[in-house]
């Protein structure tokens, strides 16, 4: 049986961050939060670049443009979507979504997704350090393990 445990080692890694600047303080917060842990796993503060879009709905854009740049290991979603009184939560929330989930796979690269999809600003708050932290640790971990994927492929295509 081969097992392929978890690898946090930030080391060598190149993140990118996109963060949705609409409710602007909780993603604020999220993004200090997700630097301030990739930073502990040991990813160099050169690695990450950061920029801002103004909603969610623009975060896959900028993820994708991203991706084909071939410059990450990884990438994460950052952004905040509170239900309102119409059917427009619903729609961020599944398309920002999707498209985060499309960019991954359409590009063969690792996107953590921490767009927070909540009722109200309270439980955005109490989501702020966890899911942000997580993103930042799940970036890591599968940016390690597609690496080391892509690796075993390659020397198993040179033998």
């Amino acid at each position: 049986m081969n097992i392929i445990e978890p690898n946090l080692n930030g080391k060598q890694l190149r993140i990118g961050i996109v963060q949705a600047r609409f409710t602007n303080e909780i993603g604020g917060e999220m993004l200090k939060v997700c630097c301030r842990t990739l930073l502990e796993l040991g990813v160099a503060d050169e690695d990450i670049t950061i920029t801002t879009v103004p909603g969610a709905l623009e975060v896959p854009l900028v993820l994708q443009n991203m991706a084909a740049s071939e410059q990450y290991d990884a990438l994460i979603a950052i952004g905040v979507v509170i239900r309102g009184e119409t059917y427009h939560f619903e729609l961020v929330a599944n398309e920002s979504g999707a498209g985060v989930t499309r960019v991954g796979l359409d590009h063969n690269i690792p996107i953590a997704n921490a767009i927070l999809t909540t009722e109200n600003d309270e439980q955005a708050v109490a989501r702020i350090e966890e899911k942000a932290a997580d993103a930042a640790k799940v970036a890591v971990e599968c940016a390690n393990l597609v690496n080391f994927l892509l690796e075993e492929q390659f020397d198993d295509e040179e033998e």
